[in-house]
């Protein structure tokens, strides 16, 4: 069906390009993830792409929806500006940028919303741009990108932005032209990327989040023309790479390739090595504490990017530290939506090295975790970890994506939340459907699921594992001490705003005004009942001494019990204690 093109780049054009983009990747994301072999074959760019636009898209929905009269009627006079609208855009790839080749593009849609926000000013003047607008806005989206990746590889997403910004500069025109000279440079440039990265060459694909960047620049053309491009340049960018027989790889090299070529074989030499995890997350942050960061985090790991501005910041890099990459965000700023993924074995660059392609790993723990501290202790035990702040439960949607990025054969799923049990359990379902083993142990602490992976065994039988971590956090016994926001009715009383609370096994059980006095309570009446091991995790915001205090009392009260202290960051409960 024929999309009716627009004219101008102006607030509908940003609304119809997002959604015609999202509807191209959702189409292409299999393809695109099949092709994922740089810079980690973990088969996920078309899927990070993927949610990293569905962001923009709820982000660009919901300023047109706050514009809506009450009928539902839109008006024009009152409708989203363009700059209103190219920073929602941008804004939401931001915060729900995924990935390498996700966190890439969220910069792309930036640097666009940089040029065309200046452009379009106050709601007073210009409430649009023509082609030349847009191709100020395709340069600074290229250039941006490229200077959020603290080391440029070529044969990547990057060398297709520049190429479309190069052959934008040379169109005349409207957007329609403009955005056809784009696309057309950008699909020439992925054509052309294996012979830029032996990694690439050797696996017979172009990059995939390159291909991820021609389908969104084809959905572009598609909104100032009403007509995608056609089956003719579909070809050109098959996701295979095609040899003729008898002919070398290096054949099809363009004079003065092989230094470029050679440069990027020693860069992948480099990295046969591979880190173990990818650490994600928001920060917010000035730039100056972010320069540091980039200085820091370049130094731990690879594949660094750090995308944003205006104090809002993703972060993005392959580190064998989690612990230390998630401590360099707290020393910057405050970091939040944390996302841990465990490589694990094979999710090295395989490809042309005389190894096999990435197969899954036999087995798996996903975990969700309530703060960055937890978040480093769960990733260095091996668990893919995903981070609910408070206030900010996962969605299904992102324990079903926390389960495929594991890449396991079999799953043990760790909600670590009673409230989070329905979720996991629909993102298990969803999981099974796509073949995954998936188990569901119904944690409902962050302690209990430390008991779960301690006794974690990948070795031994599945359902033997599973039965071993389901007693261990079954026999773990959980609490927390937290501040009452609001006056209220509860299992031990009316509290005030301000009291604080001691939660056992979720149920209110002491009432207090001392967060010290409060702990100890809790913790005497949970080693009435006996216990072996006591387990203290705490919050930035708790009082530094509170964990001496209770490690003093047990040692003298409970000579038989050992008592073991971890931080968990902003974690929401001042402390959170499990016995066992």
């Amino acid at each position: 069906m024929a999309q009716v093109p627009q004219r101008f780049f102006d607030a509908l054009a940003v609304r119809t390009w997002c959604g015609l983009s999202l509807r191209a990747l959702g189409r292409a994301r299999e393809e695109i993830d099949a092709i994922n072999v740089y810079p980690v074959a973990d088969g996920d760019t078309g899927t990070n792409l993927y949610l990293t636009l569905e962001s923009a898209v709820a982000a660009v929905e919901a300023v047109f929806a706050a514009h809506e009269l009450d009928d539902g009627a839109p008006e024009a006079a009152d409708g989203p500006s363009l700059a209103e609208t190219v920073g929602a855009m941008a804004h939401g790839a931001l915060i729900g940028a995924r990935g390498n080749s996700g966190t890439i593009l969220a910069q792309l849609l930036r640097g666009m919303a940089q040029v065309l926000t200046a452009r379009s000013g106050s709601r007073s003047e210009s409430a649009h741009t023509e082609g030349p607008g847009l191709r100020l806005a395709l340069r600074n989206a290229a250039e941006s990108a490229r200077q959020a990746v603290a080391h440029p590889v070529e044969g990547t997403v990057l060398t297709v932005a520049s190429a479309a910004a190069d052959a934008a500069d040379d169109a005349e025109g409207d957007c329609a032209e403009v955005a056809r000279a784009a696309y057309e440079g950008a699909r020439a440039a992925l054509a052309a990327t294996p012979a830029q990265l032996p990694v690439l060459e050797r696996a017979g694909v172009v990059d995939a989040g390159g291909h991820g960047l021609v389908t969104v620049l084809g959905a572009l053309v598609e909104t100032f023309t009403g007509q995608a491009p056609g089956p003719g340049a579909a070809t050109v960018t098959h996701a295979r790479v095609e040899r003729r027989e008898g002919v070398p790889p290096e054949a099809s090299r363009a004079p003065g390739d092989e230094a470029l070529a050679g440069e990027c074989a020693v860069a992948e030499a480099d990295r046969h090595d591979e880190p173990a995890f990818e650490v994600i997350y928001l920060l917010e942050a000035e730039d100056a504490a972010v320069t540091r960061l980039r200085q820091r985090l370049d130094a731990l790991g690879d594949s660094l990017v750090v995308v944003g501005g205006d104090g809002l910041w993703n972060v993005h890099v392959h580190v064998d530290d989690a612990g230390a990459a998630v401590e360099a965000g707290v020393e910057a700023g405050r970091p939040h939506r944390i996302r841990i993924t465990h490589f694990g074995h094979g999710d090295a660059h395989t490809a042309g090295t005389g190894r096999p392609p990435r197969e899954r790993s036999r087995r798996a723990v996903v975990a969700v975790v309530p703060g960055e501290g937890l978040a480093g202790l769960y990733a260095e035990a091996g668990a893919t970890t995903l981070l609910a702040r408070p206030g900010e439960p996962p969605a299904s949607g992102e324990l079903v994506q926390a389960v495929r990025r594991a890449h396991a054969h079999e799953v043990v799923l760790l909600p670590n939340d009673a409230e989070l049990r329905h979720t996991a359990a629909a993102a298990a379902e969803q999981a099974r459907a796509e073949g995954v083993r998936v188990a569901l142990i119904p944690t409902r602490s962050a302690v209990q699921g430390i008991a779960a992976l301690a006794v974690h065994e990948p070795e031994r039988r599945f359902d033997e594992d599973v039965v071993a971590m389901t007693s261990a956090a079954g026999a773990t016994r959980y609490a927390e001490v937290t501040v009452a926001e609001h006056r209220s009715w509860t299992t031990a009383g009316i509290c005030q705003a301000g009291d604080v609370l001691g939660l056992i096994d979720g149920d209110v059980a002491v009432i207090g005004a001392d967060v010290a006095e409060v702990a100890a309570t809790v913790l005497d009446r949970m080693l009435s009942a006996g216990g072996e091991l006591v387990t203290l995790v705490l919050g930035d915001e708790a009082p530094g001494t509170v964990t001496e205090h209770l490690e003093a009392r047990v040692r003298e009260a409970y000579l038989a019990v050992d008592t073991v202290v971890h931080r968990g960051g902003r974690q929401g409960a001042l402390l959170l204690v499990g016995v066992e």
